[in-house]
């Protein structure tokens, strides 16, 4: 008894120092004289750790986590998770506010008054004082990890939505630069038909000037021709008219020399 009453003390005075040898001696003495509300409670933690630090794990992705929480059983929980949610954290509260109820009972002046009055209940009121502590942590510790564990839970969906939504982005992006890409492409070629296409209009072009032009010169040649066939027609006229006049001439004096001719005949 002696001996495990000094073990006790001295567990109790390095624990109101060290909170994480505390925490080592909470874990190596969860089966002593604990009630029954603080044992689910402790073990309740210990679920928390465990499950936090499975959640933190780096090789499971938020996609792979967004899958779990996608199981029938977690669709079928939905509607009472909120309910339990804020069911735990006012028990926990309830909890840890009868914690420090209890540690400001044993750490204030009237338990070391009695203890004064009585060098026997220095141990029980130290063990009490303890317990009271470890609760405090048990239960602190509690609500916290849950709050902690309701947050990763909500971080990690948000982190799913958001790789699933930049994946969906990024295929979009692929997709629109891969559209651009055969756009441009397209519009390469399309810039490379229409070259094409001016520079045949442009030899063709330059043929029918060449045409053109040739036929300008015929035209002008020809212009020429008839010009020359006009001036000789309008000699010729000329000259035809003249013939007439002259023939016309001749005419009028061979009548004259017949009428000359037939009077020297009468005369005769």
């Amino acid at each position: 008894m002696l001996t495990s009453s000094c073990c006790e003390r001295v567990s109790a005075h390095a624990c109101l120092h060290f909170p994480i040898l505390l925490i080592v001696q909470l874990v190596l003495e969860i089966t002593v004289t604990m009630t029954l509300q603080w044992t689910a409670v402790a073990f309740f933690l210990y679920a928390e750790i465990a499950l936090n630090i499975i959640l933190c794990i780096p090789f499971i992705s938020a996609r792979r986590w967004r899958s779990v929480f996608s199981w029938r059983i977690w669709n079928w929980l939905t509607p009472y998770w909120n309910k339990c949610f804020f069911t735990m954290i006012m028990v926990l509260i309830v909890l840890f506010i009868d914690a420090v109820r209890e540690v400001q009972k044993y750490s204030g002046a009237e338990p070391m008054h009695d203890v004064k009055i009585n060098p026997n209940l220095f141990d029980n009121v130290h063990m009490k004082l303890f317990r009271a502590q470890r609760n405090l942590y048990i239960s602190g510790f509690s609500l916290f990890l849950w709050l902690i564990m309701r947050r990763t839970v909500t971080l990690l969906n948000q982190v799913a939505v958001t790789v699933e939504n930049s994946a969906g982005l990024q295929a979009q992006m692929d997709s629109a630069v891969k559209a651009a890409k055969q756009h441009q492409d397209d519009n390469l070629k399309l810039k490379q038909a229409l070259l094409n296409e001016e520079k045949a209009m442009s030899a063709k072009n330059q043929v029918l000037k060449l045409d053109s032009e040739k036929l300008a010169g015929q035209v002008k040649t020809s212009e020429e021709a008839v010009r020359k066939s006009y001036a000789e027609v309008e000699a010729m006229k000329r000259q035809a008219k003249g013939l007439a006049q002259e023939y016309d001439r001749l005419l009028t004096e061979h009548h004259q020399l017949q009428n000359v001719k037939s009077g020297d005949k009468k005369d005769l």
